[in-house]
C-alpha cells in the first residue's frame, strides 16, 4: 500500500514539475522570440496646413496622433504609425 502510495505522488510530482517546466520554457520564448529581427526605419514627410503649429503628439500601437492649432482652431489628425497614411480628422471650432 505505502509502495503504491509513493509511486503515485512520484507520479503527481513528475507531472506538475514538467507543467511548471513547460510554462517557464512558454514564458522564455515570448520573451526572447523577438531577439535577431530587425526592423527597418520608415521616413516620411506628412504636409501640414500653411501656419499650423504641432500642439502634441500621441501613439498608441497602430496610431499616432496630432494635435494642430490653425489658426486658432484645434484639429487632431489620426495617422497610420507604419505608413504614415491619414486615417481620420477631428476639427474643434467654437459656435458663432
Amino acid at each position: 500500500m505505502m509502495a503504491r502510495l509513493k509511486r503515485l505522488m512520484l507520479i503527481a510530482g513528475l507531472t506538475t514539475a514538467l507543467g511548471i517546466g513547460a510554462v517557464f520554457i512558454a514564458i522564455g520564448y515570448k520573451l526572447f522570440r523577438g531577439e535577431g529581427r530587425t526592423v527597418s526605419a520608415t521616413e516620411a514627410t506628412i504636409m501640414l496646413p500653411k501656419g499650423s503649429r504641432i500642439v502634441s503628439t500621441a501613439a498608441l500601437d497602430d496610431r499616432i496622433a496630432v494635435t494642430l492649432d490653425i489658426g486658432g482652431a484645434t484639429e487632431i489628425r489620426t495617422f497610420d504609425a507604419k505608413t504614415f497614411k491619414l486615417l481620420g480628422r477631428a476639427r474643434f471650432a467654437t459656435e458663432p
